[in-house]
């Protein structure tokens, strides 16, 4: 008598023990928003601020992924996509299993986002798998709305989470969730992604580092760090319906200026291949920041002599906050305050420009 009640206590207990099943990265119910190449290895992306969206029901989920070196991410779980996260999760340089929920005896469906908060410097990221207690389902698929930004460190989110404007960097402190370009796609309602990296410009880089290389080569590239690896727009479902141009203020950098003639030239050679990803229509706004008045004249410039249609002109001067530690995060950056001071600056032209209206929703 006693064995049997072994036995059936032993298989109830099985009973209560959920199988845990692995699912490929690249399985179609994951949505993934930025740049992205899928392989036999997984789903690999580099670009700050890239994100996926995962559904499933159950008490348990883990991701299994690799990076070419520390890393960290932002998640979200069962909450909207907000300034801050509801944990940050760090991946290593080797073969990392992370944790991403758990709990007990939870048969509910949830809502993941995962959303790299480090940039292309940092290495290629790859997710190989994700090992679940319950059943993958279709995550929300992109949004009818989308933006696209290519920018330098003020949209990759650099020092974003500091307070203190002569703080150095660190990964820490780097949040993409933060910037301008995150608070604008929320408040419209947007998935959005960005083709940025810290110190680059137009046609000339922070203190003329990687001379040859900038932002409008770079926009060609599926991997932010790789020149061979060339990005074909239709591949990919997203479709914006207006790009962000926030670039200059590295070429304006260390008390030098560019070359008038080669801005404007890389300038239209970035808004020719913008255009050939989405079409002559596409809407295009250009916004110099505050770093230097005369790079809002080198933008216009490129404006107009870029003969394109939809294509605008938009200046950010030294009135729109101050280099203070209260707008200034690590590095003389703007922090999340300095961020949503630039939002609400640039929110009437993407309403004017994508036709969305402006609600009484708060910009943060």
């Amino acid at each position: 008598m006693r064995r049997f009640f072994f036995i059936v206590l032993c298989a109830m207990c099985a009973m209560c023990v959920q199988a845990r099943t692995m699912y490929k990265a690249d399985d179609s119910r994951i949505t993934y928003v930025g740049r992205t190449l899928t392989n036999a290895d997984g789903v690999s992306f580099d670009y700050s601020a890239t994100y996926a969206r995962l559904t499933f029901t159950g008490n348990y989920a883990a991701l299994h992924a690799s990076s070419a070196s520390p890393i960290e991410f932002n998640l979200w779980i069962d909450s909207p996509f907000a300034a801050e996260p509801d944990k940050i999760i760090r991946l290593e340089s080797s073969d990392t299993t992370i944790v991403l929920y758990s709990a007990k005896r939870d048969k509910r469906e949830h809502q993941l986002l995962i959303q790299r908060r480090v940039e292309g410097e940092r290495g290629i990221t790859t997710f190989h798998s994700f090992e679940l207690e319950g059943e993958l389902r279709q995550a929300p698929a992109l949004a009818e709305r989308q933006i696209e930004f290519v920018g330098d460190s003020y949209t990759c989110g650099y020092g974003t989470e500091n307070s203190v404007r002569t703080d150095p960097y660190t990964i820490e402190t780097q949040n993409p969730a933060k910037t301008y370009a995150a608070i604008l796609a929320r408040y419209f309602g947007a998935d959005y992604w960005t083709i940025s990296h810290s110190g680059m410009g137009i046609a000339r880089n922070y203190n003329s580092k990687f001379p040859g290389w900038y932002m409008p080569d770079r926009y060609t590239q599926t991997f932010d760090c790789s020149r061979d690896s060339a990005w074909v727009a239709s591949t990919h479902p997203f479709k914006p319906q207006l790009t962000v141009i926030y670039l200059g203020t590295n070429d304006f950098s260390t008390r030098l200026l560019p070359h008038r003639e080669d801005f404007v030239a890389n300038y239209i050679k970035l808004l020719k291949s913008i255009k050939a990803n989405y079409g002559e229509d596409h809407p295009i706004l250009c916004v110099a920041s505050k770093a230097s008045e005369q790079m809002f004249e080198y933008v216009r410039a490129a404006v107009h002599d870029s003969g394109m249609k939809n294509v605008y002109a938009a200046g950010l001067f030294e009135g729109i906050h101050y280099n203070t530690n209260e707008n200034l995060g690590a590095s003389w950056h703007p922090n999340y305050l300095g961020h949503q001071k630039i939002a609400y600056s640039l929110l009437p032209y993407v309403a004017t420009l994508t036709g969305w209206a402006i609600t009484d929703k708060p910009v943060k």
